[in-house]
């Protein structure tokens, strides 16, 4: 044998014509391989794949541990400059000849065509894959030393695959060096990088996954390692990773599970993971195949499942593996490993592919069976939720993937594979939906209550299974949702705790933890559950046990709560207390208590707060203090004697003994506690109680209990008594009693209020002793005595008294008690009074101890209450009768008396000032009221009424009591009166006219005087002020200031005040002036010269004089003129217009250059400047009529415009026009909330832009975009060579004004211009423009299609009468098909904007049919398989319906090329394959069973074409003829049936359903037994003659089909009988053939007829397992021969039809 380079020399010299002459077809060979190794991947990554598949599919020696390294290394060992060269080394046995040659050549791969001997190699050419990153890879192997070169050899012109002898660089020596060891791997590939590739190569290398080698069966070891002389400059990460399989168990004939340990050694560290792995066999699916597998049997499905956390290196790990990782990442927990079809450029599977997809659907079959097998594998409980964390809770990115998760889902819900919790050793699994979960606080109680010995058995016994406590976990919620494990409802708790000891049974932390459970979950679980109903509540009972209560129990009906909790801060002491006095109560209270230990508990539990708040709120358990207990207590002890009293003892001992009550809380208690009076009533309500009779103070002073009408009660011996209440509380005798007496407000007197009500003792006078026992009395109640009482002690005449020296009585109100000096001094001054005194020799000095007493009963004491008696008295004198002078005279003199004597007079003259007793000029009248009158008061009196005291009356010794007077009241000097004068001011008719004094005085009095409205009031309404045009009244008069004085000048007649007549003075009293009306200040003058101006204005009465003379004034004093008189100025009309009318200022504009442009197309106010008017001169108050508000600039007036606007023909409107009203808009868009007026919107709309179709309005125009493919011409767009290049920078004012300027807006525009276009071109490219636009029409009417003749020619056409194509070439003639003019782009536009049908539908199909059917048109094959393939594919009941009511004929087979249409009565289905044999062969002159595609195939199945013509309306053939039997009554006769398991036997069915139950048939479960069941229901009959049958077959026409048969077998439906003629042994193994062949056709087209391709197959099967009498072991060899199978549920068929014996 020749040499490895005698073989390379052999190749190039033969194969590349190396030496020789150029071979002409290498150029070829050249560019296919060029080709194939460019496209062949995407990415730089998938030449590693490649090689990594190729070290898989080499061969490796026996005892050789397959293993691949690569090793990058700096160093130039080529001499090809590379800057990084790659080396990978295989242990394979190495390249033989046959490797080489075909690693010489294009798709002559030594691997091709052996997928069943485990290669995993797709392409072929995985060698090839390395020049996409290098272009001389190097081959050591086996002897041969050689390279490739990707440029064409210069020899032969062909490069990649002509080979080149290699002698050095690189040597073996070289590569030793590198590698590190002198025995080098069999294999070596040598590749230097190119340039570009150094980077993405040693990306990839650094991250190879390490699971990488999960499902590869031969290479155990893969490294990846870098070699630099300097080792820091290594950037590769290195790694080393092995994989080892240490278990295998097989688990029947198509699966087997084993663990594979992976551990990967990188940077230092070693990680390692173990894998569950599943590795199942499907056989494939003849729907399934396809070319590249067409030699594979079974699929054979690999999952595997880490069982730590998997090895992670870089990015997510890839979830699907074609023997190595695709870059699909399926956020699936396992990995699906299968023979995939990959993408070309191996990142992803064909999903799309029905290889692929019959993998997947396999998938979720697998999942299951894997996953029930690791659950139910024998362990603990605990360890299953990891197994669990395999399922696919998350979706993933693909959706194909999202099926299988959902299939593995669906088929999970109805396996037995959720633990349920138990208490026994045994493991019990559930389906999803019947196991249920528990709440985690629920669990935690449950796990306690187990701890604490309460039987949890019966967990599962209330509707549903529980989950499995360990599974039952927060971090397994996604996995439980997933299988769709759904809580518990809430009634199960309920019946939980019932059923259980979950209340009594534990420990009261426990019991606590559950209530609190339920507190937690109430709004949203228990509020409206049988919770309310089952005892939960613990509760003591009157005689101290517990008891057990409801929620719904624990209040009465109106809600109050039967049973109490003491507040947390409540010591053990408190809540005995509580609990022993309720015991006491017991009859009474009806109350309860939560027992002490509980309650303990709950006052240390952490979440006491909320707990209490629910048994609050919701468990209706109240919380009650001492206070709050008696509170409730009282409520419920229904006037009960004995009750009552325990009562009072309660609050007693709470209260005095125990201190559980506040001193606030018992008087609360107290005031309203019921008491028993010595009667035995009981009294709910009382101001009081009085201590017994006997005894007391009151009852000897007051008889019987005047009291008792105020509410007060004599209390019962009850209360002295002593007892023992509580069990242990003790009361002694009178102690009770006692404490009533300080603490009930049981009084005696004097300590008892006084009585509402009079006392008949003080109507005549008192012993001393009754007296003073009275006034202890009044002291101890003074403030508090009612007013009956005290009138009664104050009117009584029960007082002793002396009166100037005689003793008597009177009542205290009429009595006084002052020092006798006082009361001497005060006798003897007055001559009117005498003053009754207190009789202190009768009383004692001590009756000097209740001056304070005395008062309060009306006793006087003070000297001012003697002058005060002395005052009245003269007062009711003077109201009998008029006092005369000298009363008058003697007053004074009194007066002056008390004065002189140094004594205050003050309140004799407080209580006789007042009244009208003193004589003036205005009648009698009040001192108060009265002035004395001198000269000073001479001008007041001229203006005023002024009471002057009578001096003629009294004389003029009433002038020498000027002092006494001004004590009593009387004005005795001026001194600035003013007041005085005002308020006896004169009428208004008084004042008019006035002298410059009296208005100068009425001015004073309005600046001095407290009050002068009267006097501003009275001079308002008067004429009284002179002015140069007469006297006016204020309010017309204006008080001018020099400084404004020009304003006034501007118009004459405004009213100035007479300067001369009252002088400078007048000046002085502005404000007043100001008061009455008059204007005084500039603002107000401004406002009289505004109300002059508006008149003037209103009436157009404002002169070019007044306008010019206004004007220089507003020059000098604009900036003081108020907000008013500018805002008249602004707002009124007063300056005349061009217009010819007046109008505002700020209507107005003063015309300048800027305005000529526009002026010619807008009707604008100017101000008239005119010679006739203001002129010229006008011009030089720019500034004063601009701060007017007169509009000077352009772009302040713009808004004019918009109001003025005004075009005229559009051909008289000039760019200039157009363009400077384009800048007006935009001036105006600057305001975003300005809106055009309805007036100008009206106006712009007209025609008036120039467009390249003439003139438009601007909602009719279009800006042109030199971006769209669109030429100016083609549609209305504005002429910009009429108007300038400036005109394109106006878009955002051109569309304000409704102009399209985006250009995909004007879509609707350029639409409505194809109506008027016929050139095809302009309009293809409106139809582009639309249609880069994505847009449609939106009326039915404007969808119309040009369909183009030409250049210029063509027509419209309707959506409706198009389609976009037609691919069965059916419709040419009937539809305009619009592929055939337009290219793709326009048609996906047409489809969406016009609707266009992208095919024909099922009414088009319809339409040709009865074309074809009323034109006797002949079908070809092709039109038939088109049509009803397009039937087929669109099937639904809707298409039926329709079909059956438009067709009336269907095809029939005419036995040549050609079909036949014939009325669909007259066409029958060949469901009976005899029939249809006979009646073929019989002589009728047409055909008559319906057309169908031969051979079948799974896009047009022909058994779905027989349904849809049944469906339609065409017969089965075995329901239509009439059978007239010519033998078979005598058969029938003369023969008695024979054993029906002679011929339909268990070995004949088991093969039947084998068959029946391969995968291409598809054929449900339910169907292939009914089919088995039909045969046995068959009666056999056994004849020695053959069977003679005659068929008769009626037709539409009336006429009759007849035929005849004789059969060996025979299978009579309709009597469900068969007939087999007796095999006759004695003709020899022939006959005994025929009849096996004639019985298995039979049995095959009766069960087959609509799987008329598997007739055959299934008849060959039958027959030779009839030759063998359907032998077990014959049947089980035919059918493994055969691939096929029976199910788990087709055993059970088989056993329930055939039980064994």
């Amino acid at each position: 044998m020749a040499t490895a380079k005698e073989h390379i020399d052999e190749i190039r010299r033969t194969k590349f014509s190396i030496g020789g002459d150029l071979n002409p077809l290498t150029e070829d060979l050249h560019q296919a391989v060029k080709n194939l190794s460019a496209e062949l991947y995407a990415k730089d990554v998938h030449f590693l794949m490649e090689l990594i598949q190729n070290a898989e599919d080499n061969e490796y020696s026996e005892g050789v541990d397959p293993s691949l390294e690569f090793i990058i290394t700096s160093r130039d060992i080529t001499a090809t400059g590379a800057p990084s060269t790659l080396l990978i080394f295989n242990n394979e046995k190495g390249f033989s000849r046959g490797n080489i040659s075909s690693i010489c050549s294009v798709g002559r791969s030594t691997k091709k065509g052996n997928r069943k001997r485990g290669y995993i190699g797709e392409k072929g050419i995985g060698f090839k894959s390395v020049f996409l990153i290098t272009s001389r890879p190097y081959i050591f192997s086996n002897g041969y030393q050689i390279r490739f070169h990707e440029d064409p050899c210069p020899h032969c012109n062909v490069g990649y695959i002509v080979p080149e002898w290699v002698d050095e660089s690189p040597t073996l020596s070289d590569i030793r060096k590198i590698y590190g060891s002198a025995a080098l791997p069999t294999t070596v590939l040598v590749l230097p990088l190119k340039a570009d590739k150094v980077k993405p190569v040693k990306h990839q290398l650094s991250n190879i996954h390490p699971q990488v080698l999960l499902f590869l069966t031969k290479i155990k070891r893969l490294s990846v390692r870098e070699d630099n002389e300097n080792p820091l400059l290594n950037t590769v990460n290195e790694i080393a990773i092995s994989s080892e399989t240490n278990f295998v168990q097989r688990k029947n004939i198509d699966a087997e599970s084993y663990t594979l340990h992976l551990s990967a050694e990188e940077n230092g560290g070693e990680n390692e993971c173990h894998y569950f792995m599943w590795k199942q066999k499907f056989p494939v699916r003849q729907e399934n195949r396809v070319e590249k597998r067409q030699e594979v049997e079974e699929w054979v499905i690999t999952l595997a499942f880490p069982g730590e956390e998997p090895l992670q290196r870089g990015t997510k790990s890839p979830g699907v593996y074609a023997f190595l990782p695709t870059e699909m990442v399926t956020n699936f927990p396992f990995i699906i490993q299968a023979d995939f079809l990959l993408a070309s450029s191996r990142e992803t599977i064909l999903l799309d592919n029905k290889w692929n997809q019959g993998i997947l659907d396999c998938v979720p079959v697998a999942f299951v069976k894997a996953f029930e097998t690791f659950v139910k594998a024998p362990g603990p409980v605990s360890n299953l939720p990891r197994m669990f964390r395999f399922l696919p809770v998350n979706s993933s990115n693909y959706q194909e993937l999202n099926v299988v998760r959902e299939a593995i889902k669906s088929k999970l819900i109805d396996e037995e594979i959720v633990p349920s919790e138990t208490q026994l050793k045994q493991r019990f699994f559930h389906k999803p939906c019947e196991v249920g979960r528990l709440m985690p606080a629920f669990w935690n109680i449950l796990n306690k209550a187990r701890e604490q010995g309460v039987s949890l058995l019966h967990l599962s016994s209330h509707g549903k299974y529980i989950l499995s406590d360990s599974f039952d976990r927060e971090e397994y919620d996604q996995i439980l949702n997933f299988l769709g494990v759904e809580p518990v409802d809430s009634e199960w708790y309920a019946k939980c705790i019932q059923s259980s000891l979950l209340v009594e049974g534990v420990s009261e932390d426990v019991y606590l933890e559950l209530l609190q459970f339920i507190a937690d979950n109430w709004r949203s679980t228990f509020h409206c559950t049988n919770i309310k109903n089952i005892p939960l509540l613990k509760y003591e009972n009157h005689d101290g046990g517990l008891s057990l209560g409801s929620i719904n129990g624990s209040s009465t009906g109106g809600g109050e709560s039967l049973i109490y909790l003491g507040p947390h801060s409540y010591g053990s002491d408190r809540i005995m207390w509580l609990i022993d006095w309720n015991k006491e109560f017991r009859s009474a209270a009806n109350r309860y208590f939560v027992p002490k230990v509980t309650q303990e508990a709950i006052r240390s539990y952490s979440k006491k707060e909320t707990l209490t708040q629910w048994l609050k709120d919701h468990a209706k358990i109240g919380v009650v203090d001492v206070y709050d207990y008696a509170v409730l207590l009282r409520k419920s002890l229904n006037n009960e004697r004995k009750a009552l009293v325990s009562y009072v003892h309660l609050l007693y001992h709470s209260f005095f003994k125990k201190d559980y009550l506040s001193s606030r809380q018992f008087d609360s208690l107290f005031d309203g506690t019921p008491l028993i009076d010595s009667y035995g009533y009981v009294y709910s309500t009382r101001r009081g109680a009085l201590v017994p009779a006997e005894g007391s103070k009151w009852a000897g002073l007051v008889v019987s209990n005047v009291w008792k009408g105020d509410g007060y009660i004599e209390l019962s011996e009850d209360y002295l008594k002593a007892g023992r209440l509580a069990g242990k509380v003790i009361t002694k005798e009178k102690e009770l009693i006692g404490f009533l007496s300080d603490h009930s407000k049981a009084y005696d007197i004097p300590l008892i209020p006084p009585p509402n009500s009079r006392i008949p003792a003080v109507s005549a006078p008192l012993t001393k002793e009754n007296a003073f026992l009275l006034l202890k009395w009044i002291r101890m109640f003074r403030g508090s005595i009612s007013q009956t009482f005290l009138t009664c002690i104050k009117e009584g005449s029960w007082l002793k008294i002396t009166l100037s020296g005689c003793p008597g009585s009177r009542p205290p109100s009429q009595s006084f008690m002052l020092t006798s000096s006082l009361g001497n001094v005060l006798q003897n001054g007055s001559v009117f009074v005498d003053i009754p005194l207190v009789d202190v020799n009768y009383y004692g000095v001590e009756i000097k101890d209740y001056v304070e007493e005395l008062k309060t009963i009306g006793v006087m004491s003070e000297y001012g209450e003697a002058c005060e008696f002395i005052g009245k008295h003269l007062m009711s004198l003077a109201a009998s009768y008029t006092l005369t002078r000298s009363n008058v005279i003697s007053i004074l003199n009194f007066i002056k008396f008390l004065r002189t004597n140094y004594l205050r007079a003050d309140t004799f003259i407080s209580n006789i000032q007042n009244g009208k007793w003193l004589r003036t000029s205005c009648g009698d009248r009040a001192p108060v009221e009265a002035v004395l009158y001198d000269k000073e008061w001479k001008t007041a009196s001229e203006i005023s009424d002024i009471p002057f005291i009578d001096v003629d009356h009294y004389g003029e010794e009433v002038c020498n009591f000027k002092t006494e007077l001004q004590l009593l009241g009387v004005v005795v000097a001026y001194n600035g009166s003013h007041q005085l004068i005002v308020d006896h001011l004169k009428g208004p008719l008084w004042l008019t006219s006035l002298t410059a004094d009296s208005l100068i005085l009425l001015l004073q009095c309005i600046l001095r005087a407290e009050s002068s409205e009267r006097v501003v009031k009275a001079l308002k309404g008067a004429k009284c002020l002179k002015t140069q045009a007469g006297f006016k009244s204020p309010d017309e008069c204006v008080l001018c200031d020099p400084e404004w004085a020009c304003l006034l000048q501007v118009f004459n007649g405004i009213p100035l005040i007479h300067g001369s007549f009252y002088g400078r003075t007048i000046f002085s009293y502005k404000n007043e002036l100001k008061q009455i009306g008059v204007v005084v200040d500039f603002e107000a003058a401004t406002k009289v010269f505004t109300r002059c101006f508006k008149e003037r204005a209103k009436k157009s009465s404002i002169s070019k004089e007044n306008v010019m003379s206004f004007l220089s004034c507003y020059r000098v004093l604009s900036l003081k003129f108020p907000t008013d008189l500018k805002s008249c100025i602004r707002e009124e009309n007063w300056l005349r217009t061009r217009l010819g009318d007046y109008r505002s200022p700020r209507d107005c504009i003063l015309f300048g250059p800027e305005w000529e442009s526009i002026s010619p197309i807008s009707l604008l106010p100017f101000i008239d400047d005119s010679e006739n008017y203001y002129g010229k001169y006008i011009h030089e108050y720019k500034k004063e009529l601009k701060s007017m508000g007169v509009v000077l600039d352009f772009k302040d007036g713009v808004k004019f415009v918009a109001n003025r606007l005004h075009l005229k023909n559009p051909s008289e409107i000039s760019p200039a026009n157009a363009l400077a009203l384009l800048d007006c808009i935009q001036i105006l868009l600057k305001d975003k909330n300005f809106t055009f007026p309805e007036a100008f919107s009206k106006m712009v709309s007209q025609p008036w832009l120039k467009t390249h179709a003439g003139y438009r309005s601007p909602s009719q125009c279009l800006l042109f975009d030199s971006k769209c493919r669109l030429k100016p011409t083609d549609g209305p767009f504005i002429d910009e060579t009429h108007y300038g290049s400036k005109m394109a920078s106006y878009k955002k004012e051109l569309s304000a004004i409704g102009v399209i300027v985006d250009i995909e807006k004007g879509c609707p525009l350029m639409f409505s211009q194809l109506d008027f276009l016929s050139e095809t071109s302009t309009i293809v490219r409106i139809y582009e423009y639309l249609y880069q636009h994505n847009w449609k029409p939106e009326s039915e009417a404007a969808r119309r299609i040009w369909i183009p003749n030409g250049v210029r020619n063509g027509r419209w056409a309707s959506p409706e009468e198009c389609v976009i194509s037609d691919t069965s070439g059916l419709f040419g003639l009937r539809l305009t098909v619009l592929e055939k003019y337009y290219t793709v782009p326009f048609l996906g536009f047409f489809s969406w904007a016009f609707q266009v049908k992208p095919s024909p539908c099922l009414d088009d199909y319809c339409k040709l049919w009865k074309f074809w059917e009323t034109s006797d048109h002949i079908l070809s094959h092709d039109d038939c398989c088109k049509f009803w393939g397009y039937v087929i594919k669109h099937c639904n009941s809707k298409t039926e319906k329709t079909l059956a009511e438009e067709l009336v004929k269907v095809p029939v087979s005419s036995g040549s090329d050609s079909i036949r249409m014939v009325n669909k009565h007259d066409a029958f289905i060949p469901d009976d394959l005899q029939l249809k044999e006979l009646f073929e062969k019989s002589s009728s002159p047409h055909p008559i069973f319906v057309w169908y595609r031969e051979p079948s195939v799974p896009s047009f199945p022909w058994n779905k074409l027989l349904e849809i013509f049944q469906r339609i309306g065409v017969r089965n053939i075995s329901e239509s003829v009439q059978k007239e039997d010519l033998s078979l009554a005598n058969v029938v006769e003369s023969e008695e049936p024979v054993s029906r398991d002679h011929f339909i036997g268990k070995g004949l069915l088991k093969l039947i359903l084998g068959y029946l139950s391969n995968p291409t048939l598809a054929m449900e479960v339910e169907k292939r037994h009914k089919a088995v069941e039909s045969l046995l229901d068959l009666t056999v009959v056994e004849t020695v003659e053959p069977i003679d049958v005659s068929y008769k077959l009626s037709m539409s026409s009336g006429k009759t089909l007849n035929v005849k048969a004789s059969r060996m077998v025979l299978w009579e439906r309709e009597s469900s009988m068969i007939f087999t003629q007796k095999i006759d042994r004695s003709k020899g193994p022939g006959n005994l053939i025929e009849h096996a062949t004639c019985f298995s056709e039979v049995i095959s087209q009766g069960l087959l007829w609509e799987h008329s391709d598997n007739i055959d197959a299934l008849s060959a099967l039958l027959t030779s397992a009839f030759l063998l009498e359907f032998n077990e072991e014959v049947v089980s060899f035919l059918m493994k021969s055969k691939n096929l199978q029976t199910f788990m549920v087709d055993e059970d068929f088989l056993s329930s039809v055939f039980p064994s014996k």
